[in-house]
């Protein structure tokens, strides 16, 4: 049953990027992660109360709730370099680097979770990571460099690193407690860390200049990643990180598609390569 939830994860995740896109096109993406916390933070403690299982809040212990937290600061951070990176490039270009925590995913399950590694795991890897490389242009990561304060290589980078550590972090977090307590809990974290952000960098007046639609936007996109976070956790309780994250991210082939109709973003030839790549090395990691 844990693979349906990393299906749904999946679908979920890759419609988010879109959503988001359309919502931080003016809005500071600061401002919009600090917004669409609140709205995934809402559906998460609502899926608490339905499932009936808030009073195993008594029942955690100090270690669960340190990972908790830990893996709430790690999505924080993530979020926070992702949104950067997706208003500054394009969806194409910004999502592979994303997905790329795969690989940082697998090595650290090996090193902490002791999920074992074997050849196809090691030619999985060697394709995502390739595959990732043959989306990136020489030309991006040189401009990037030479601006002072980043630009959207360097955030889309970060966001991965994060991400993988969200994923090992969150497996530790959720393995005494059910997965929807687990969820809600680290979204409070990263809700205080982000609107933590949002006034430390001055940005709360940015509030009131939001355009409606955008707004809409931000709120839909909040929805699809509470959508996509339950799923994701209820998957990774029960399943091998190593395998339900990349089921998770062949979100990309999602994100991809609707960047395509909604932003007309094609892709050259040596991307739609990296593009199988990817998709292979995810797909074989998964049945493996």
């Amino acid at each position: 049953m844990w693979i349906f939830y990393a299906i749904g994860s999946s679908f979920f995740a890759g419609i988010t990027a879109i959503l988001a896109k359309c919502g931080i096109r003016k809005t500071d993406s600061t401002v919009a992660t600090a917004i669409r916390t609140v709205i995934v933070l809402l559906f998460s403690w609502l899926m608490v109360l339905i499932t009936g299982t808030e009073g195993g809040i008594r029942q955690i212990d100090g270690r669960t709730f340190l990972f908790l937290v830990l893996s709430g600061l790690a999505t924080g951070v993530s979020w926070l370099c992702y949104f950067h990176a997706l208003q500054k490039g394009d969806i194409n270009k910004v999502v592979p680097i994303d997905k790329s925590s795969t690989v940082l995913t697998i090595l650290l399950a090996l090193i902490f979770l002791q999920e074992g590694i074997s050849g196809v795991k090691i030619l999985s890897i060697l394709l995502i990571g390739g595959g990732t490389m043959l989306m990136i242009d020489k030309k991006d990561i040189e401009t990037d460099v030479q601006k002072k304060s980043g630009g959207w290589v360097i955030y889309a980078v970060l966001s991965a690193v994060f991400a993988s550590l969200t994923a090992i972090l969150g497996k530790i977090g959720i393995a005494e407690i059910d997965s929807n307590l687990g969820t809600a809990i680290r979204t409070t974290v990263v809700l205080v860390m982000a609107w933590m952000m949002v006034f430390l960098t001055g940005k709360q007046r940015e509030i009131r200049k939001i355009e409606k639609k955008e707004l809409v936007f931000i709120c839909l996109s909040g929805l699809a990643t509470g959508a996509s976070w339950l799923c994701y956790y209820r998957a990774l309780k029960d399943g091998p990180a190593s395998v339900v994250v990349p089921i998770d991210k062949l979100s990309i082939l999602v994100t991809i598609a609707f960047s395509w109709i909604v932003f007309h973003e094609k892709l050259a030839r040596k991307s739609m390569l990296g593009v199988a790549c990817i998709t292979f090395g995810t797909v074989r990691l998964a049945i493996a």
